[in-house]
């Protein structure tokens, strides 16, 4: 099999992890708040980051000479988790992976002020076009609009963060340390308040807990096999592929069907977030030095 055909097919499991995971948060959202949901999940997850970190180079790779950087990121994942969460039990699982979408829209317009970057007239016509296809979907001030749809945007923006923070020190970093302190500060802040929103458990709530935290690790696992056999700007546009997993989710489990504006919305933002992945790859390509 082609390696980039091998990224393509990782990249789509990741999705679908990811997926599945929603929908389970969505699930027990219906019971449980959103701080022992991300509990759980960091919970599962952080053994089993610090087991791959161990067999990809030993636990070295979990070092850092910025915890103040990661205390940093930890917390902004950790607002975007709980609002993401959140947002799950007030909109249909369609719609809030559209609205979340608009997380690179954000990128591209905060690299100006925090970053110092230049953006260039297509992704930036492209970020612009990418939030009217948003308010498409949120359609504010119309009968159908959600004010949950203001908490997936809050989401997008601190996903957002999180990317810049990333872009901007990422290189200077161990992979595997990036995603360990981003996992275990929610881990610290959600277990900090869980004694005020405990709910016990069900035994198939136990259940959907462990099941959440390991599509968690499996789709991080995942896309980070899906970067290694293919391209970025190859695989990263099968990330949209979450939204055919949402709508069939969300349809299956809570007879949930998206109407014609949240389509017409989410293919303007895909298409948006498409044109800004090839002026990246386009750009990546000049800068590129001839051997």
């Amino acid at each position: 099999m082609p390696p980039s055909l091998k990224g393509i097919l990782w990249m789509c499991a990741g999705v679908f992890c990811f997926s599945a995971g929603d929908a389970l948060s969505k699930w027990l959202g219906e019971v449980h708040s959103p701080v022992q949901i991300i509990f759980f999940r960091t919970l599962v997850s952080l053994p089993l980051i610090a087991l791959i970190a161990h067999f990809s180079g030993g636990l070295r790779k979990l070092s850092t000479q910025r915890p103040g950087l990661h205390l940093v990121r930890g917390l902004l994942a950790t607002a975007a988790m709980l609002c993401f969460v959140y947002s799950l039990t007030l909109l249909p699982l369609a719609e809030t992976t559209a609205i979340a979408f608009a997380a690179p829209l954000f990128v591209t317009l905060l690299s100006v002020p925090l970053l110092g970057e230049r953006v260039e007239r297509l992704p930036l016509t492209a970020a612009i076009v990418g939030f009217l296809g948003v308010l498409v979907v949120v359609r504010p001030g119309g009968e159908s609009f959600q004010p949950g749809a203001l908490v997936v945007v809050a989401t997008a923006l601190f996903y957002a963060l999180v990317m810049i923070t990333t872009r901007r020190y990422g290189v200077r970093e161990y992979l595997w340390a990036m995603v360990f302190y981003v996992t275990l500060v929610p881990l610290l802040v959600t277990g900090a308040l869980l004694p005020w929103v405990w709910q016990t458990p069900l035994p198939w709530h136990w259940l959907g807990f462990l099941a959440a935290g390991v599509f968690g690790i499996g789709a991080m696992a995942s896309i980070t096999l899906a970067f290694r056999h293919a391209p970025a700007a190859l695989a990263a546009p099968f990330d949209y592929t979450a939204m055919v997993w949402a709508v069939l989710l969300g349809w299956w489990f809570w007879d949930e069907q998206p109407d014609l504006w949240v389509y017409i919305g989410t293919l303007i933002i895909i298409a948006s977030g498409l044109a800004i992945a090839y002026h990246e790859k386009r750009t990546s390509l000049k800068r590129r030095p001839v051997s």
